[in-house]
């Protein structure tokens, strides 16, 4: 099913993508384009999440913080 499915997005994809640059391409180079383009937009996308992620976390851990600064300052020692 995998390999079904991956043929279809891929010629979807490939289609779209030779449409939108006005490109005349036979069928099975329609589906390799689309297999290719699937490939490296799914690289770009993992490694985007991958920095987004690491960069979620510090924003949490400086969100985490400044709360914690604020709860000290509001209810420590005076």
């Amino acid at each position: 099913m995998g390999v079904i499915w991956l043929l279809i997005v891929g010629a979807a994809a490939g289609f779209f993508a030779t449409r939108i640059m006005r490109v005349e391409a036979s069928v099975p180079v329609t589906v390799a384009i689309g297999m290719g383009g699937a490939v490296i937009g799914g690289l770009i996308v993992r490694a985007l999440l991958s920095v987004m992620g690491l960069f979620a976390g510090l924003v949490g851990a400086v969100l985490g913080a400044l709360l914690l600064i604020w709860l000290w300052q509001t209810y420590g020692p005076k």
